[in-house]
């Protein structure tokens, strides 16, 4: 058995020993969860990046509220973390802390603490494996191949059952991003409360959420993995700030 075989072991390798692809835009390299939703309209992400080419590594908890809202969590200042890519569509604050627990190889608690708790058990499937397998044994070039990339998410799709997916595309402040998880497990259960309020069993959203062309896994994905994302430019990309009307952009008129 490989010693990365579980996602505390995967992980733990992602912090010790981050590995940064190469290039000139903007990497990060990390794990987290891409996306876990819940019945009653929440959705929760996790990201913590352990390595990056613009700043500190740091974590950011994504979340949507029922009504379409969404809210970064970061560890870092927000020029250097998620919302530099993601703000035109989310309002965000920085915490002082973002705590992770393992209670076992495959169970994660997630904290912040006074706002969040959020208890997560993983576990591999038939189809983690077959897309983990793809992931980890794609070439440096494939890595960053915007063809193939775009490839890959309708693949996914039917394989991992997550509705629609994108591994390349524009994120809402513009930036063009390439995400290339390297390992999948399945989020076969959680709970969580925000704030104190229960955000009730995990299931499918009648309407899948996105952000910009990022869209969330009706179905939670625990994953170690690289992104990549354009390097700012003042004249093509937004600034960090929040939206103008208040509204993210998956709740907005098409």
């Amino acid at each position: 058995m490989s010693t990365t075989s579980t996602p505390q072991a995967a992980s733990a390798d992602a912090t010790e020993h981050p590995r940064l692809p190469d290039g000139a835009d903007e990497r990060f390299t990390g794990f987290g969860v891409l996306g876990l939703a819940f019945r009653d309209g929440d959705c929760l992400a996790l990201r913590v990046m352990t390595r990056t080419s613009i700043g500190p590594g740091y974590r950011a908890i994504w979340h949507r509220t029922p009504e379409g809202a969404w809210h970064m969590f970061v560890t870092t200042d927000p020029v250097y973390s998620c919302p530099r890519y993601f703000s035109t569509a989310a309002t965000f604050e920085r915490v002082p802390e973002i705590d992770l627990s393992w209670t076992d190889p495959g169970r994660l608690r997630v904290r912040i603490p006074g706002v969040l708790d959020w208890d997560l058990r993983l576990r591999a499937t038939p189809a983690t494996r077959t897309m983990s397998a793809l992931g980890s044994s794609l070439p440096a070039a494939a890595r960053s191949s915007d063809p193939l990339l775009r490839a890959m998410g309708p693949m996914a799709r039917p394989i991992l059952r997550t509705g629609r997916m994108r591994m390349a595309g524009a994120a809402p402040n513009r930036q063009r991003f390439q995400v290339v998880p390297t390992r999948l497990w399945r989020v076969a259960a959680s709970t969580a409360s925000i704030h104190g309020r229960d955000l009730g069993p995990i299931g499918a959203l009648d309407r899948q959420s996105r952000l910009g062309d990022f869209w969330m896994p009706q179905h939670g994905l625990f994953y170690i993995g690289d992104a990549r994302f354009s390097a700012f430019d003042p004249a093509e990309h937004a600034a960090v700030g929040v939206p103008a009307d208040g509204r993210p952009e998956d709740a907005r008129p098409r």
